[in-house]
């Protein structure tokens, strides 16, 4: 009787769930998306929405539903300024990119801070101590962290699993009546080629009666196995900004062989986004094109494949009739349509991959001199042939080491490895202040990967392929004062500013003491700007003041300034 019971609750709870509207519009404006759930961005696919504030910051942010502020984060980059909040549910919502939270909430966090001395915070917040509700402000928009412009950055999270789940998926109040648009196909020939290695063969799509179809409706000729790349964005009422699908399926002659629908994900899994593009077209031409197959390695938990891996195999001398469908996260959807004709010819192999073959399903390693590579089990997608050379810097001053090309850069990485270059014409003196960069073969320019040196090596986490080197950092930091003219004069009455520039291997740390007392610099790394508001509470006014701040590197070269002003 009683699991009839609970059974009959549990019936009525879901369908009540279905039919009634949980969570609320955090902000009381129109909702206008610049940003959707599963949207590839680079290396990740994006975890929330992002939601339009009209080009400005400060508007009220509203919980989206009852429940308690579980989590505070302050940081540089990321999310900037950011509340989660757990609801009854299950479910974590997260306000990111907030120029400020409300006094309370304000008010804790400044005083961590201060116990700290760190602007950067991430607070685990006391179950109970910030009850919210649908109707109270609990911070204001902004555009803190890395952030393109004015916005908030919106998720629902599994609170246990902590999966991201699709926002859209709850009702929200959100305009989208447009179907997305299909802007490309390209042919992949995948026999018996390594992951990098596939040829592709682009087409133009031209939209009539509805559907979508090849340009001047070509019947293609495919040979072996194949695959299909679909580039495809999503648009929303009332805005021109790119958007992703969140379903695609591929059918020939009208049986399903592929399909993936993204609306949740694990954040251990979001680089995944480069195995379920052509990551080559990409790296080459900047344009994505979904496949329509899954790589063996790829375990992102999306993917329903009805036959094999998705690729079809064309050894019949027949025609098909092959039909890709994406949608949106509002059911709207666009199909494009076409045929092909398979033709069982000898295909001829190619016998020029000299190398050691990589296996995504254990682990590899490679060695050569001067340089040592590891890759833990499950670091690639699919297995392909080791590639490697080796580029003689002679007395180039920038470098320390020979150029080590290691493999493709077209080639995607699924998990971090570990990179070990032996430098060369290293002095002693210089050896912690060493560490590895990626060159560009084209222009010469070199980019921070990072690391440190010991046992004779540097060595360093890398999660892609490319051209690397051992560089050192002996330069401080630059300080440019935007507040205090001449070391005396203060020139902004509210507030005091810096710019902070490193020159390679990044601000590790900085901090800013007015009268010997530790004061909160806040720092925004994309405009390198540290900026601090005068605080009455902990201030005296009325004197002259003395400022020092200090600035260091991620290899400890420090920069320090001082001044005097009056306040």
């Amino acid at each position: 009787m009683r699991r009839i019971i609970w059974g009959i609750l549990f019936f009525t709870s879901a369908a009540l769930n279905a039919q009634v509207k949980y969570f609320s519009e955090p902000l009381k404006i129109p909702i206008l998306l610049t940003g959707s759930f599963a949207e590839l961005r680079s290396n990740h696919f994006h975890s929330g929405i992002d939601i339009r504030t009209e080009g400005r910051t400060g508007l009220p942010v509203y919980p989206a539903a009852n429940g308690y502020v579980s989590r505070i984060v302050v940081s540089p980059g990321g999310f900037g300024k950011a509340l989660y909040i757990d609801h009854p549910n299950g479910t974590t919502s997260l306000y990111g990119h907030l120029d400020r939270f409300n006094d309370t909430i304000s008010k804790y966090v400044k005083g961590i801070q201060y116990e700290n001395k760190s602007f950067s915070v991430d607070i685990e917040v006391p179950s109970g101590l910030f009850d919210v509700s649908k109707d109270k402000i609990i911070a204001y928009t902004g555009n803190t962290g890395n952030s393109g412009g004015p916005h908030l950055h919106f998720e629902i999270r599994d609170t246990k699993s902590e999966e991201t789940l699709n926002p859209l998926s709850y009702k929200f109040s959100v305009t989208d009546n447009v179907c997305p648009k299909i802007t490309g196909l390209r042919v992949y020939g995948l026999n018996n080629q390594p992951h990098g290695g596939f040829s592709g063969k682009s087409f133009e799509t031209v939209l009539y009666n509805g559907e979508y179809h090849i340009k001047n409706n070509p019947v293609i000729s495919v040979t072996g196995r194949i695959g299909f790349g679909i580039e495809a964005t999503d648009y929303f009422d009332g805005s021109m900004s790119k958007c992703g699908i969140n379903y695609l399926s591929l059918k020939i002659d009208g049986e399903e062989l592929f399909s993936f629908e993204i609306n949740k994900f694990p954040f251990s899994e979001s680089r995944s986004i480069n195995s379920i593009i052509d990551y080559e077209g990409f790296i080459n031409n900047h344009r994505r094109y979904y496949k329509t197959w899954k790589d063996p390695g790829n375990v992102i938990d999306i993917f329903k494949v009805l036959e094999g891996d998705g690729s079809f195999k064309a050894t019949d001398n027949r025609q098909h009739k092959v039909e890709i469908l994406v949608r949106d996260s509002y059911n709207n959807q666009a199909v494009l349509e076409f045929p092909i004709k398979s033709e069982d010819k000898q295909l001829t192999t190619s016998e020029n991959n000299i190398g050691e073959e990589f296996n995504y399903d254990e682990t590899n390693s490679f060695k050569a001199e001067g340089i040592k590579l590891f890759c833990p089990k499950g670091s690639f997608y699919t297995n392909f042939v080791f590639e490697y050379a080796v580029i003689n810097t002679g007395n180039n001053p920038m470098f320390y080491s020979n150029i080590h090309q290691i493999h493709k850069n077209t080639t995607p990485i699924r998990n971090p490895l570990k990179l070990s270059i032996k430098p060369e014409r290293l002095p002693e003196e210089l050896q912690e202040k060493a560490l590895i960069v990626m060159v560009d073969k084209k222009n010469g320019s070199k980019s921070l990967i990072g690391g440190s040196y010991s046992g004779g090596f540097v060595s360093a986490e890398i999660s892609s392929f490319g051209s690397f080197t051992i560089a050192v950092d002996t330069t401080a930091p630059a300080i440019n004062s935007l507040s205090i003219k001449d070391k005396n004069t203060l020139i902004e009455p509210g507030q005091i500013r810096f710019r902070i520039r490193d020159n390679l291997s990044g601000i590790k740390s900085y901090v800013g003491a007015i009268d010997g007392e530790w004061v909160l610099f806040e720092y925004d790394a994309k405009s390198n700007l540290l900026s601090y508001k005068f605080d009455k509470e902990r201030m005296k006014f009325d004197k002259k003041h003395q400022i020092h701040l200090v600035v260091t590197d991620n290899k400890d070269n420090v920069s320090t300034y001082k001044a005097s002003f009056f306040k």
